[in-house]
């Protein structure tokens, strides 16, 4: 049996997480969300009864919420600790997601806002959510931490594919990768395994409710990925890709070099 913990689990990939490994009736997994009635409900009609699913309130960016959270945890899992440790959760916003970075600073204040929900969600939520639940990470048997990035935060992804899009959830996701590194650079003394997952691109509905001519200004960044990844027919669905997320952080170590590294859901640095 293994002990999850998984954050952002009301949708998307969150939920799939849930789902799957909720599967084996003994494993035992945690969700964090901040719609806590509206989950349970989804679980409930969509999972059925399964026992060994909780969902508590937790919100990324409210430290109270999270500290909470970790006791209640605590209170579930018992001596067991945590065996899998996941910052799933994250907010995305489509003022960034179509248009290259230079449009941006059309929108002073929006621009502001929006970045410094990046950062606060993202990265510092990352740090709270990590430093809280690592104490019960230390009493897991497996001792593995994940946070899901993007192929979006990769240099070289951006700079030999051009890819202008996306720019303050890049930046963010980033700088998340970066602290993740930092956890690894504590705790790997320790026996944890932290590192950063991209799922690839996932059909989760993010292009959902978006404007024509925003999607029209996608057409070339298609082209240039498209150019990057001949194979790629569109996004995978969200089952596959949690399939190989999970197969992924089961085989994975220290040993054989994932301590703080940044990786496409395949292990390696091909992010489509």
């Amino acid at each position: 049996m293994s002990v999850y913990v998984v954050t952002g689990v009301s949708k998307g990939i969150g939920f799939e997480f849930v789902k799957q490994i909720s599967e084996d009736p003994k494993n035992l997994v945690v969700g964090l969300v901040r719609d806590k009635t509206g989950t349970e409900k989804k679980v409930a009609a969509e999972l059925g009864d399964r026992s060994n699913v909780h969902i508590l309130y937790a919100n990324l960016d409210n430290y109270a919420s999270l500290k909470q959270a970790a006791a209640d945890t605590t209170k579930i899992v018992g001596e067991r600790g945590i065996d899998y440790l996941v910052a799933n959760g994250a907010f995305m916003s489509h003022f960034d997601a179509f248009d290259p970075v230079s449009a941006l600073g059309n929108e002073v204040e929006k621009l502001e806002d929006i970045a410094s929900q990046y950062y606060k969600t993202n990265v510092v939520g990352t740090i709270h959510f990590f430093t809280l639940f690592t104490p019960l990470v230390m009493k897991g048997k497996v001792k593995k931490a994940i946070a899901i990035s993007s192929g979006h935060a990769d240099l070289d992804f951006i700079n030999n594919n051009d890819i202008d899009v996306s720019a303050l959830y890049a930046a963010s996701k980033a700088a998340m990768n970066v602290i993740v590194a930092k956890f690894s650079a504590q705790y790997k003394k320790d026996g944890v395994l932290f590192f950063s997952i991209s799922p690839g691109v996932v059909d989760v509905g993010h292009f959902d409710n978006v404007a024509p001519e925003k999607m029209q200004g996608m057409a070339s960044v298609m082209g240039r990925l498209q150019a990057y990844a001949p194979h790629f027919k569109g996004p995978i669905p969200v089952d596959e890709a949690i399939r190989t997320i999970r197969l992924l952080w089961e085989r994975a170590s220290i040993e054989t070099g994932y301590a703080g590294a940044f990786v496409s859901q395949f292990g390696n640095k091909q992010w489509m």
